[in-house]
This record gives C-alpha cells, structure tokens and sequence, in this order.
C-alpha cells in the first residue's frame, strides 16, 4: 500500500496549518482544510485526479461559505479603537491654530495635533469642537458657547 499521497497531502496541510499560525488573519486555513479532504481521499485510494478536485472544491466552498462569516464575527484584521468618541467632543486649544500651522488641542484629557475646519485662526485658550479626524490630526471648529 503506497502512501506517497496521504503524506503529500499531510505535508501540505501542515505547511498551509502553520502559514495560518504565522498570519492570524484567516489566510490558509481554509487551504489547509482541503488538503486534510484530498488526503482522506488519498486513505480511500481515490485517483490523484479526484484528490485535486476534492481539494479545490473543499477549499472554494469554505471559502464562499465561511470566510466572510469568520470574518465578520471574529473580525479579523480590524483593530478597534475608541476614535469615533471624539466626533462632537470638546477641548481646549494648548497652542495656537493658524491657516499655515497645526496647533494643539486638549480633548478628554489629551493632547492632540489639529488644525482648523475652516482654516481660521484659533486662539489658545479657546473652546472647540472636534469636526474630523485626518490621521492622527483633529480637525476643529470654535465651540459655540
């Protein structure tokens, strides 16, 4: 009894199971499945022809089916940050805002680079609001108060 392709197989669902760990973002392991089927089929001596077509259809249905289900409840790739809260807050500026300089604006006890909404000049010590987020870089507008 000729193994030769299980452990093809075997080898190649381990190499794409450890690209997975490398990654952690959802890459290979649907690869790595369809490598697992077409080695069960290689155990039941299907023809090598039939191991490929397992393999591909394995994998193309896992990855129709439940990549961008895994996708959407595990939320890989996405780091989530609390940015969006600062939409709306207000501050205080700590150094002027000019139409040709960033200042600095203190907003939920932290200082931020920012720039004017309307490119108007913006003194310390004014009250703002924070309009925009550009990068890292508040965009403001004067506090109506």
């Amino acid at each position: 009894m000729d193994n030769t392709f299980v452990l093809i197989w075997l080898g190649i669902a381990i190499a794409f199971g450890i690209g997975e760990l490398m990654t952690f973002g959802l890459t290979s392991i649907w690869y790595a499945i369809g490598a697992l089927a077409a080695m069960f089929a290689a155990l039941i001596h299907l023809p090598a022809i039939v191991q490929v077509v397992v393999f591909l259809v394995v994998t193309i249905i896992l990855l129709y089916f439940t990549k961008p289900i895994a996708l959407k409840y595990l939320k890989i790739g996405s780091v989530k940050t609390n940015i969006q809260e600062l939409y709306g807050k207000e501050g205080i500026v700590t150094k002027e805002i000019s139409e040709h300089s960033y200042g600095q604006v203190k907003v939920d006890g932290k200082i931020w680079t920012a720039k004017s909404l309307s490119n108007e000049t913006i003194e310390k010590d004014t009250l703002i609001t924070v309009n925009d987020i550009e990068g890292v870089k508040l965009i403001v507008s004067k506090s109506i108060k």
